[in-house]
């Protein structure tokens, strides 16, 4: 074991004496303080220190008991092979005990606390011992300052167990909780109150201020961190804040998770694991942004993070499906030496809109209590909040299932299982599944005649565009039973459009309702009691609108009808005659109806009233 001697004592500039470092090795004698040769070398790990055992018996407790219990009173020579903070700590405290006076700085002063206890270097053995001057220091520098208390902390981890037996960790661990929350409510709008992007993110590391604090946390490890969490969750921090500070800290933490070396991704999944137990309450009105959450659950799959951890970031995207773009729901499936494994992992899709669609409102409770009078939108309708958000959702599954079909290696049952989820009402048109299921059945032409024919009744034939049909009609990879429901309906459309009327019941209903289809599969289990009774409302309204229109239609039919035989009459050679006559039945008719008007008087009979003819004849006779 080598010899090193600590410094030399030479005058600073400021006058102070202070220990320069030397740089080459000597020997413990030439121990420059005095005259006097070292009586004690100190061994502190793998090196050690030439020193006097006066200075250091009248500041340290722990070196006056080694002293005192050896059984050799001249002992020359102690070992300490646990000096928290090490060879460079005790050489601090060394110099203390010389009477030179050190530095304490933001990097040293936990270091210094920890040995000072170490060292019992307390009031005990001297006046303003070195442990009373690191309190002062901690009380009136450290623990005031949240960034400086993380400075700090950060340095405790090389320092356990010590840090944590004199309670030095907790203490800092309180102080950034509370300061954090006194910060929030006096100068919250200057450091805490920043209002970023909540949909979409391009990436997950948010535009805070260079001196936000929060980003001081990214220097501790995982186990500090969550502790510092705790904290400020229990004092009552914000969780917007605190979704902010978890999503610095998985951008500097969640670094090379492609890499497949074990270690890495056993580091990668604790760290998932544990930033996904911090996350705020799960809502649907949830601070935590959809890519985040989005990214989180990518690095959970890649890192085998375990299934509770995955079904908590599946959940909490699903209930905030409504604000995901395609870029999100691409979950890559988990790469395995297999050739037939799939690009995306749809079975985690499934589960995520199987969520949304099984939402239940906040407010849903009590809805059925609730006069009809008194609700103020139309569940069903379009304009309704749910409704809303199942059109955004029904537009990113049919988008989705058009990126999916590309992969020869996915399963029709899977495809089918995912075309299949969404209820009847929740497509205004059948385009873009149409699409999906037409590049589907490109990619893959081998399929079976029952797969192909229950993949293409998911798709609603009266929904889809003229384009769409037109396009569908010639389709040679869909089902007979298609093509000719598609042709049948544009029969229809035809039809409509020669005879002037507008037949919203088959095709772009205004306010895009339709009638059920039967045989939809799953889809249809995915409505809820209300959801039924909002449909039957919603189809007592169409119906009864669909009755008038009628009405009104078949008035027009019968004044056309009249018109169109009147018409005729007019144009027509052959019935010139038919023409004149008609005119003299009219002359006829109009003195028909002269006499046949009652005089104010009365007394008239109803025979003669009825029968003007005899009436005639008896006045001519006479």
């Amino acid at each position: 074991m080598g010899v090193v001697t600590v410094s030399e004592l030479k005058p600073s500039i400021s006058g102070k004496r202070s220990f320069r470092p030397n740089s080459s090795i000597r020997h413990a004698t030439e121990w420059p303080i005095s005259d006097v040769s070292s009586d004690l070398t100190v061994e502190v790990g793998a090196s050690s220190f030439a020193l006097h055992k006066f200075p250091l018996v009248s500041r340290s407790g722990k070196i006056r008991k080694l002293l005192l219990e050896a059984k050799d009173s001249k002992v020359s020579r102690i070992s300490l092979l646990t000096v928290p903070g090490g060879a460079e700590a005790f050489e601090l405290a060394a110099k203390f005990c010389y009477g030179i006076n050190i530095e304490f700085t933001l990097s040293n002063i936990a270091m210094l606390r920890c040995v000072s206890h170490f060292l019992e270097m307390t009031e005990e053995f001297a006046e303003k011992n070195l442990e009373t001057r690191a309190e002062s220091y901690l009380k009136e520098t450290v623990l005031p300052n949240i960034s400086h208390s993380i400075s700090v902390l950060h340095r405790c981890e090389t320092l356990v167990p010590t840090s944590e037996e004199i309670h030095l960790v907790s203490r800092l661990i309180n102080a950034i909780a509370n300061n954090a929350c006194k910060e929030q409510l006096t100068s919250g709008l200057l450091k805490l109150d920043h209002n970023f992007p909540s949909k979409t993110i391009s990436s997950m590391e948010p535009e805070t201020p260079s001196d936000w604090w929060g980003k001081s946390l990214n220097v501790l490890n995982l186990d500090f961190f969550q502790r510092v969490l705790s904290a400020v969750k229990s004092k009552g921090l914000k969780q917007d804040m605190i979704s902010k500070i978890l999503i610095n800290y998985a951008h500097n933490s969640l670094q090379g998770i492609a890499v497949r070396d074990p270690k890495v991704l056993k580091k990668q999944r604790v760290i998932v694991e544990a930033i996904v137990s911090l996350l705020p309450t799960q809502s649907r009105k949830s601070p935590v942004p959809m890519a985040f959450l989005s990214s989180l659950l990518k690095a959970a799959i890649a890192a085998s993070a375990s299934t509770s951890c995955r079904s908590d970031l599946e959940r909490r995207i699903g209930l905030q499906l409504d604000q995901a773009i395609l870029e999100d729901i691409l979950i890559p499936a988990t790469s395995s030496q297999n050739s037939h494994c799939t690009i995306y992992d749809t079975d985690s899709i499934l589960r995520i809109f199987s969520i949304f669609l099984n939402l239940d409102e906040e407010d849903d409770e009590d809805s059925h209590l609730r006069d009809e009078s008194e609700m103020v939108y139309d569940f069903d309708s379009p304009g309704s909040p749910k409704q809303s958000s199942i059109l955004k959702v029904s537009k990113l599954l049919d988008t989705y299932l058009a990126e999916v079909a590309l992969d020869s290696n996915l399963l029709p049952s899977k495809f089918i299982a995912l075309a299949e989820l969404l209820p009847d009402h929740a497509r205004i048109v059948s385009d873009g599944l149409y699409r999906a299921v037409d590049i589907f059945l490109k990619v893959h032409p081998n399929m079976k005649d029952s797969e192909r024919y229950r993949l293409c009744k998911t798709i609603d034939c009266q929904k889809l565009s003229q384009e769409a049909c037109s396009h569908a009609a010639q389709n040679e990879r869909l089902p007979v039973q298609m093509a000719v429901q598609v042709l049948y309906f544009e029969q229809i459309r035809l039809r409509n459009a020669m005879n002037g009327g507008n037949n919203q019941f088959f095709f772009g209903g205004l306010n895009g309702q339709f009638p059920q289809r039967s045989g939809s599969g799953a889809g249809s289990g995915a409505i809820s009691p209300r959801d039924n009774y909002a449909s039957v409302r919603r189809e007592n309204r169409e119906l009864k609108l669909e009755v008038a229109r009628m009405r009104m239609r078949l008035t027009d039919l019968e004044k056309d009808h009249v018109s169109m035989k009147q018409e005729l009459v007019r144009t027509h050679p052959a019935n010139k005659l038919f023409k004149s006559f008609t005119k003299k039945l009219s002359k006829l008719n109009a003195l028909f109806r002269i006499n046949s008007i009652k005089p104010i008087g009365g007394g008239k009979s109803s025979s003669e009233s009825r029968f003007p003819f005899q009436k005639r004849r008896r006045h001519s006779v006479s």
